[in-house]
């Protein structure tokens, strides 16, 4: 069975608005290397509408981007996608896919199915799915920002404190820091 790993951009404050974090080479390098580490990405329709209106133009050379940007963008396109929805059910991006039903099922059936694991990069998601006790891993990109707005990690709460083991912290040149936990069993 394959891991669920929760990794989004988030500032020192806890915010995880996108537009808040540092996107550079370096960002984007270290997202690449994630996702290629992992057999599909896994979001909430909110995460998977803002990522289809821009990451396929990119991926077919319709929009400016820097290198680091297309060739996340090329891996994105290839990269199996499910998505969360009670209300969308047309997911027409390549390699898109709707997650229906009971979502602890539906999410235990994809880790199973997916033994390089799974990345979920959607924060409201993620509270459900702590909630649920599906998630074994974080990677937290920290940027050295404070943003003073939300949204914010876990704004929706969880019913009890998570306790993590630290596996390893590196700082990135751009002041950026690369956390990686294990849930604690």
């Amino acid at each position: 069975m394959g891991l669920l790993t929760f990794s989004i951009n988030v500032t020192l404050d806890g915010c995880v608005d996108h537009q808040e974090g540092i996107a550079d080479d370096e960002t984007h390098a270290f997202f690449t290397r994630l996702m290629d580490e992992s057999g599909a990405m896994l979001w909430g329709r909110i995460t998977y509408e803002m990522m289809e209106g821009y990451w396929p133009a990119v991926a077919r050379g319709e929009m400016e981007a820097p290198q680091a940007m297309r060739d996340w963008a090329t891996q994105l396109e290839t990269k199996p996608k499910y998505v969360v929805s009670s209300t969308r059910k047309d997911f027409p991006w390549t390699n898109s896919h709707h997650i229906a039903g009971d979502l602890k099922t539906s999410v235990e059936k994809l880790k199973a199915a997916t033994p390089a694991g799974v990345l979920l990069g959607s924060g409201k998601l993620a509270t459900e799915l702590d909630r649920l006790g599906l998630i074994d891993e974080y990677k937290f990109l920290i940027h050295p920002r404070i943003s003073g707005h939300g949204p914010t990690l876990y704004q929706g709460g969880l019913p009890s404190t998570r306790c993590l083991d630290l596996v390893s912290a590196k700082p990135l040149k751009n002041g950026a820091i690369v956390v990686h936990y294990r849930r604690s069993r």
